[in-house]
């Protein structure tokens, strides 16, 4: 089985919220795949489907995002899986925004989901890193990441979440590249 966790915060106040980029993008996957319900699991909240021959788990964890690993860990040992079954969906202040690149292993960059993941599993696990965008300057990080979607971003946010889940069966698969190259396609339409 397979792990795929989105990130963010719990809570309709956070729900646009770039950092909840995570979230979107795995109740997008559980949408387009007929995933079953939502329902409460490992300190969060879980949906079990198929993507192909692929049984996946989508993960939100209901902790907030500096304490996400703790849920991703619980899963994890539930079970029995190892570090290489863990995609973790999240968004990427240094990547342009609505661009999508995935990844196994690396650094943190600061980010406080993917270091708590990081401390409760190890390294290295995928990530799929979302873009979100650096505001410019360092002091106006935070109210960049912990602010809604602007009005005019929720087309090309729709379209990236589409073109994710669209995709998905390549993730599933392990081909990364294939994943990586159909989402930008599909963006260009």
């Amino acid at each position: 089985m397979q792990l795929w966790v989105g990130l963010g915060n719990p809570g309709a106040q956070y729900a646009l919220h770039r950092h909840n980029v995570g979230f979107m993008a795995v109740d997008a996957i559980a949408e387009v795949h007929g995933f079953g319900p939502e329902k409460k699991g490992f300190q969060g909240w879980i949906r079990e489907g198929r993507i192909g021959s692929h049984k996946i788990l989508l993960l939100k964890p209901a902790t907030f995002m500096n304490e996400s690993g703790r849920a991703i860990g619980e899963a994890l040992r539930f079970y029995k899986g190892d570090v290489g079954d863990v995609t973790v969906f999240h968004d990427e202040l240094d990547l342009a925004p609505f661009k999508v690149k995935v990844k196994t292993g690396g650094g943190t960059a600061g980010h406080n989901g993917l270091r708590s993941t990081e401390a409760h599993i190890g390294n290295p696990f995928r990530r799929v890193r979302i873009g979100i965008g650096h505001p410019g300057h360092k002091e106006r990080v935070t109210g960049h990441v912990l602010g809604n979607y602007a009005k005019a971003e929720m087309d090309d946010l729709a379209e990236m979440l589409g073109a994710m889940a669209a995709e998905a069966k390549w993730l599933a698969d392990g081909n990364d590249a294939r994943f990586m190259s159909d989402v930008a396609l599909r963006q260009q339409d």
